[in-house]
Formats: structure tokens, sequence, C-alpha cells
């Protein structure tokens, strides 16, 4: 008997559980429907009624963006004319003629920023410096940084005649260029260093990335290297697929490397390794930073829940969301997230929450006193949330103000820098190896003296601070008994643009022969010369040479 009234209090429970889900999902749907009607009626009244003629495009576009801003920010709506972004996003192509363009705020034109090596605009003769007129018959004066990339922009194969001036002689001039499909190279350097170390710099996880990197990695395996820096500094992420195959390198076939769990059973997915690795017993250390994000984060993390590298650098951006992209009506698309990843020790590291609170998203950060401990496969402690923390940190060396904004960087900045850059360009055809280049002592005094003349000046973060204390001070009452320490200390924190120059000379020779070497090597140059300046990749040097430090490193800690 007890067992009968049991068995039907079991089935009351599950028809009452059913019932509510089902409840649940109709009044879900009736409050989609009662919504999209209510938006459908808002537009009709709207373009009936409105004062002005609607642009339906321009605002039914505004109105979905809004939507999705109260979603996450890799959630994004893609109208008709901006298809090809998401198309070179998801493959790094695009067809134009390979080059970085920016605005020269005094001369208030644009201007050839950086040509790529091997591109139409570097085969053309374009240099850095070269002020852009006319795009055929399209004058580009007084035009911003997108307006003239969209019209460098083109199909593939198609002709245009694009007019410069060359500030070194005020020589206008006229190249006929062909519009090409440019890849950006996922690949920009990668070699051998001293001790047999070798290192492979890899910038984005676009199509076929996977190939290059083993390509690259067998390469040096015969120049004869002995153990590997891969560096994803910096590296924003892409293809899952692609990061799965580059793990392969390093381990073994039908390994798991991450899970997409979302809330469908179709956005679930396991990637497995599909290969036979190239080298499972190869030291390797893993350089990140906080922008090594997304497939960057799936590739290091997963080598380090497999215990198969040492992570080194500063923790790791923390993104754990997987989009996929979504054909839609005429010609449009949209990127949505689906699901999370989750790497083989089962941690997610997804570090921001995104919620909605009723008038847009909002970030809330995982504390770290609310992430949780989970294993590597040889037993090591690593947690979720807040990204990948490395084995080793080290911080590199921050770049003073001054740099920041003579470089162009900083939303005041002018192009001091850059101008005496041209300037060096135009009177030296050629420099020494990207190694080997360095200013002399004369030609950093010519550049110290030229930043001086310029007027430049810039606003230390310490005044900046210094100001905001001052107001809060006057707010609450303490600022006039407190006068003359805020005098004695702004008289202090005064700066003088030649004696910051000196004090900060190291670096700023760094980020001027950097700028120099990429004019002449391109990014491969500047990549390799930058090199030398590179603390974390010293340490990872120094712990390559170290294989006890290296073992230990990967081994579990024992327990008192």
């Amino acid at each position: 008997m007890r067992r009968h009234c049991l068995t039907l209090l079991i089935l009351l429970v599950a028809t009452v559980t059913q019932a509510q889900t089902a409840g649940t999902a109709k009044n879900h749907n009736l409050e989609v429907a009662k919504n999209l009607d209510i938006f459908n009626q808002l537009y009709k009244n709207l373009d009936l009624f409105y004062v002005d003629t609607l642009n339906p495009n321009e605002v039914v576009t505004t109105g979905i963006k809004a939507m999705l801003r109260s979603l996450d920010p890799y959630t994004e709506y893609y109208p008709e004319s901006e298809t090809k972004n998401l198309k070179m996003m998801l493959t790094g192509k695009y067809a134009g003629i390979g080059a970085l363009i920016r605005y020269h705020r005094k001369l208030k034109r644009i201007v050839i920023d950086e040509p790529y090596e091997g591109m139409p605009a570097a085969e053309a003769g374009l240099k850095k410096g070269d002020i852009i007129l006319s795009i055929d018959d399209s004058v580009m004066t007084d035009r911003d940084v997108s307006y003239v990339s969209s019209r460098l922009r083109g199909d593939a194969g198609t002709q245009f005649v694009l007019k410069v001036q060359r500030p070194s002689t005020g020589k206008k001039m006229e190249f006929k260029i062909t519009r090409r499909s440019i890849k950006l190279p996922e690949l920009p350097y990668y070699g051998l260093l001293e001790g047999n170390i070798g290192y492979i710099n890899l910038n984005q996880f676009t199509e076929g990335c996977a190939r290059e990197v083993r390509r690259a990695f067998i390469g040096l395996k015969q120049q004869g290297a002995k153990a590997l820096v891969f560096d994803l500094r910096s590296n924003g992420g892409g293809s899952e697929a692609e990061a799965v195959d580059i793990v392969n390198l390093w381990v073994g076939k039908d390994q798991t490397i991450v899970e997409n769990r979302g809330k469908i059973s179709q956005a679930n997915h396991a990637y497995k390794t599909r290969l036979e690795p190239v080298d499972t017993e190869m030291p390797l250390v893993v350089l990140v930073n906080g922008e090594t994000a997304s497939a960057s984060e799936i590739t290091s993390g997963a080598l380090q829940d497999l215990d198969r590298a040492v992570i080194l650098g500063t923790r790791t951006y923390g993104k754990g969301l997987v989009q996929i992209p979504l054909d839609m009506p005429y010609n449009t698309n949209l990127k949505m997230t689906t699901s999370k990843y989750y790497i083989p020790s089962g941690r997610c590291i997804q570090a921001i929450n995104y919620r909605r609170n009723g008038t847009g998203g909002y970030r809330e950060r995982v504390a770290d006193s609310l992430t949780h401990v989970f294993h590597t496969a040889a037993g090591r402690e690593v947690r979720d949330g807040g990204g990948i923390t490395p084995d080793v940190e080290v911080k590199n060396d921050t770049i003073p103000n001054i740099a920041y904004y003579l470089s162009g960087s900083g939303l005041d900045s002018t192009e001091v820098m850059f101008d005496w850059v041209v300037d060096y360009i135009t009177k030296h055809p050629t420099i020494a190896p990207p190694q080997e280049f360095h200013l002399t002592d004369e030609e950093f005094a010519d550049f110290k003296q030229h930043v001086i003349k310029s007027g430049f000046t810039y606003d230390p973060v310490s005044q900046k601070q210094l100001k905001d204390l001052e107001k809060t001070a006057k707010a609450e009452g303490y600022f006039e008994q407190a006068r003359e320490a805020f005098e004695l200390l702004e008289s202090k924190l005064k700066h003088d643009v030649g004696t910051d120059i000196d004090k900060h000379e190291a670096i700023l020779r760094q980020v001027l022969e950097l700028d120099i070497i990429t004019a002449y090597y391109y990014q491969a140059g500047s990549i390799q010369a930058g090199l030398q300046y590179d603390k974390q990749l010293e340490e990872a040097i120094r712990l390559l040479k170290q294989p006890e430090a290296y073992k230990k490193l990967l081994t579990p800690k024992k327990s008192a």
C-alpha cells in the first residue's frame, strides 16, 4: 500500500512539474508574441504619423542593436552593408591594398601609416606618411578613416588610381593599384633563438592558421630547436577548431580539448584532436597577457590543463563565450552567443557575467573568492573564472605617459614622433638588419630637439589626479587649509618635456627604433627587433634552459 502511495506521489509531482514547465513555456511564448506585436504596431504608427519620414533601415537597425546591447557584447547584428566586416573577422581576409591608415591631426588628412609586406600598397611604392588626396575622381580630403578605408577596399581584381602627396618632397604622385584579396599574416614572425629555442608568434586564429603553425614548428625542429616559446600575447582569438588543431601539435590523438555547452542540444559540441601529434615531449612555454582571449585561452588553457606547457606572463582576458554566425533574411547576419566553452579540467574561464538590468547590459566581474578549484591531468590546482592564470607571472615593462602620447596613442596625442620617423625614413634609403639597428646618440638628440621645438605638451596622470583631488577637497571644504600643500605638490609635478625625454630615453629609443624598423622590414622585422627588450621572453628562455625548474612547475605540490 505504501509503495503504491509513493508511486502515486512521484507521478503527481512529475505531472505538476511538467505542467509548470509547460505553463512557463506557454507564458514565455505569449510574452514573445505580445512584445513583437507591440514593436510591429509601434513602428507602423511611427511610419504613419511621425513628423519626418523614417528611414526603415536606419531605424530598425538601431532598434535591433539596442536590443542586443542588453545581452553580451559579442552578440552582434550585421546589416547587409556590414556583412563584409563579419566575413573579414571570421576569415582574416578582405580585398583592398593592404595598408594601415591613420588620421593626421595637424594636417587634418588621412595618411598611410604602415604598408603590409608583399601587398599592393607596398608593391606600388606607397610609403609611411604619404597623404591620401583622392581615390579615382573622389576627393579624400576632409574625410575620416572609416570613409577612406571603405573606398580603398573593393572587389578583388578591380583597379583604381590613388593620388597622394609625399611630405618629404611635397610632390603629388599617382599610383594605379589593383585590389587584391588581403589576408593578414597570422604568423608575422618565427625563428630560432639562442640555445636552440624556437619562437613562434601567432596573432590570430583564422582559417588555416593551424597548418601554418605546424609548418613553422616542423621547420624549427629541422633547424635544431630543442624547446619552444609559443607567443599568444594580444591574440584576440578566432576559430575554435583551429585552436584544437594547434593543441594537437603537442597533444595525442582523440583527446578532448574543449566542450561547448549551451541551452539547446544543438549548441553542445566536443572538439577532439584528430591527428597524430608532431611532438609530445619538447619543453613548451606559452606567453600570454591580458589581451590573450577566446581561442587563445582555449589553447593556453588546454595545454595547462593537460600539463603539456608552462604558461607565462599575466592573467588572460577571460572570454569563455562561444559565438556562431547565422544567415538572416535579405543578406543580413547575426553573430550570436550560443554556449560557453569548457577546457579539459572542466573549467570555464569566462571572467564577466553579462546580465540584464532593465536598461541594458552591465558587466560584473567574477570575484576571485567565487571561483572554483579544478585539477589538471597531473593533479595541479587551477581555477575557473577570470581567465587563465599563468604558472609563472611576469609583468612586462609599462610604457611611460610621455611615450604613450608621443607615439600618437592618446586621444590628445600629436604626430610629433610620426613626423620625425617619416623624415628619418626619407633621409635613410636603407638601415641595418632589425636586430642590429639602433639610433645614434646624435639622432636621438635630434629627435629630442624636434619634440621640444614642436611645442609638444602632455598631461601626466599625476597632474590629472591632483586636479581631481583638488575638486574633492573644495567640495568637502578642506582645500583652503591645505592650499599651500596643493601648490607645493603642483610645482613638484610640473613636467619639463626635455627632462622627461632624458628620464625615459631607453623606452623612447625602443619605440622609435621599432617604428623605423617596421617601415623597412615590416611587422616581422619589428617583432624580431623587439624580442631583445622582452622581459617575458627572457624569463621563458631562462626557464627552458633549466629542465628541473621547468618540470617542477608541471608537478603537483605535495600536501603537508
